[in-house]
């Protein structure tokens, strides 16, 4: 009995007081409870437990939804032209011919023959330009129409040194340019 004692006297004394005997004592805890845990949930199937991944994937669109991807975008609509008005490339064509102007046009003239194919906002705009600094003599080509709604399309003129690029939009029942930009080739 006495060993006994003296162990257990040793253990309480010096062995628990210490640094290394108190990490002892936590280690064995830590142990103890995992293996409680370990023993208690005890998963029927080994590839269970803390994975719970799915056994099929997983779906985020539905597959009978269609294809709602970039390729599969929708034709532009047509632009709606009102009956008797002119059509987006009929008025471009006016337009570039007015824009181009004649030998010995005044600023005046050409800004006149702008007017009403054009919006007040680009009227506005072209107040004061002179019909010289115009960098083409004439068309080249056939317009290209690219339709973006119905009521605002984008006409790509060529000429002769450079293209015209002009944005129409539908106004009382025809269209008007409401922006004029030179691309040069």
């Amino acid at each position: 009995m006495t060993a006994m004692r003296r162990a257990l006297e040793f253990l309480f004394t010096r062995a628990l007081r210490s640094r290394l005997g108190v990490a002892l004592v936590i280690a064995v805890i830590v142990l103890g409870v995992l293996g409680a845990a370990r023993l208690i949930s005890d998963p029927a199937d080994p590839a269970d437990g803390l994975s719970n991944r799915p056994n099929r994937p997983i779906t985020t669109v539905d597959p009978t939804a269609g294809d709602d991807g970039v390729l599969t975008s929708p034709a532009p609509p047509s632009p709606v032209t009102s009956p008797g008005a002119g059509t987006p490339e009929q008025t471009s064509d006016r337009f570039a011919a007015a824009w181009l102007g004649r030998p010995g046009m005044t600023a005046e003239q050409w800004q006149d023959g702008l007017k009403p194919l054009s919006t007040p906002a680009l009227t506005e705009k072209l107040a004061g330009v002179d019909p010289e600094g115009v960098p083409a003599e004439k068309v080249s080509g056939a317009p290209s129409v690219r339709a973006r709604t119905e009521t605002f399309v984008e006409v790509l003129l060529p000429l002769d040194n450079g293209q015209l690029r002009l944005e129409l939009v539908a106004a009382d029942g025809g269209w008007l340019v409401d922006v004029v930009d030179w691309e040069r080739p």
